[in-house]
């Protein structure tokens, strides 16, 4: 009778860890941007090109064994091709893939935690949002068209 209740506690558990990381799956949050240091941005991410430019990056970290890493590819090019045919006159985003397995270092200083994860940085290489999962389009959109502008605000209403 033990070993049921136990089996039962822990497929309960199961349960709803289950549910609660699927519920954050593919949502763009905003991180609380850490202070700039005065040295400019952090030198393994202006390593890969992050904070080195004009333009907010998207970089996600993929690797050949991630099924959903192919669906985040896409989810990106289209964003960030849309955002460049848009005429505007304001810089488009950079997209940067990185294989979390060459690039171990930098992926633990970022906190990734599992695959895919997006991140979106504007032009000073601040890290302002990041996702887990594959990201919808739309929200992805939403939140770098305020990065585009110059020290573009952070939007809370993106979830």
């Amino acid at each position: 009778m033990t070993a049921v209740v136990v089996l039962l506690v822990v497929v309960a558990a199961a349960l709803i860890i289950g549910t609660v990381l699927r519920a954050r799956e593919g949502k763009v949050r905003v991180v609380d941007p850490a202070p700039a240091p005065a040295s400019g941005p952090d030198p393994l991410l202006a390593a890969v090109g992050v904070g080195t430019g004009d333009a907010p990056v998207v970089l996600h970290f993929s690797a050949d064994w991630c099924g959903p890493c192919a669906a985040v590819r896409r989810v990106v090019a289209q964003v960030v091709a849309d955002l460049a045919a848009t005429g505007d006159g304001l810089p488009a985003p950079r997209d940067l893939e990185l294989d979390i397995d060459e690039n171990p270092q930098l992926a633990r200083q970022l906190g990734v935690l599992s695959l895919p994860t997006t991140f979106l940085f504007d032009a000073a290489g601040t890290e302002r949002y990041r996702v887990s999962g594959v990201p919808a389009a739309a929200d992805l959109r939403a939140a770098l068209v305020p990065l585009r502008t110059p020290a573009g605000p952070i939007r809370r209403d993106v979830d």
